[in-house]
């Protein structure tokens, strides 16, 4: 089966590299899609992302659970923020999560429409890239980045994704980005905590007192699903 990999370095540029019936992957790995998975891992039966903060507001005000972060910290209305720890099964095992960040769920708002939707992260790897293989076709991984800005550690996870599609299947490079990605990854793939050391997000988290989040955050394979998006009710699930 022919499969074609792009990678969108921001959610800024989808519209640039949106091409019809793509599969795409949401990776926002400070700390969204991996926050997603960890929900999802401790028992939350959907998460429902959500654009802009005044919409989480209303979900909490019907008594939902809300996740919710600005600028690497806890919205103060919020029950969680956007930390992978924020989550424990005792607190969140049964329940449907809203959930809103700074850059994460604005990009599964941007590519909503795509044929399908998954969330992407390190802790997943494995099995998305099995999921990936599996359906074939286009795959576009969009990196969230930092408002709209280009980050490392998004594009460190494309480069590591299209290594293990490429160990197991030949694969067509659909840009320059991936290529990008792929270099940056082999640089960083021994190390790849000390080689984020000195980015951008890993310095607003250790500014917000979230450094330990990090090296959550890089480790692969810690669960064994892929989130997807469900169209007709708006949720994540798995």
């Amino acid at each position: 089966m022919l499969m074609t990999v792009d990678i969108c370095p921001s959610p800024v540029l989808y519209p640039y590299y949106e091409k019809e019936c793509d599969t795409v992957i949401v990776a926002d790995i400070f700390r969204a899609s991996t926050t997603i998975c960890a929900m999802l891992q401790n028992g939350v039966s959907a998460v429902i992302p959500v654009a802009d903060i005044a919409e989480a507001q209303r979900y909490k005000s019907y008594g939902y659970w809300v996740g919710a972060e600005r600028n690497a910290r806890k919205c103060d209305f919020a029950d969680g923020g956007n930390s992978p720890f924020d989550y424990p099964r005792e607190k969140v095992e049964g329940k449907e999560v809203v959930f809103t960040t700074t850059n994460g769920t604005q990009a599964i708002d941007k590519a909503r429409n795509c044929r399908q939707l998954f969330v992407g992260a390190f802790s997943n790897l494995q099995v998305l890239t099995e999921k990936c293989l599996s359906i074939g076709g286009r795959v576009v991984v969009i990196c969230a980045g930092w408002q709209n800005k280009i980050n490392i550690e998004d594009l460190l996870f494309g480069g590591v994704f299209v290594e293990r599609l490429s160990e197991k299947r030949e694969i067509t490079i659909d840009s320059d980005a991936v290529r990008i990605a792929l270099e940056l990854w082999r640089k960083a793939k021994n190390n790849p905590l000390e080689y984020v050391r000195d980015t951008d997000h890993y310095r607003r988290l250790v500014a917000n007192g979230a450094d330990g989040d990090a090296a959550y955050c890089l480790q692969p394979d810690t669960v064994h699903f892929v989130p997807f998006f469900d169209k007709a009710d708006g949720k994540l699930k798995i």
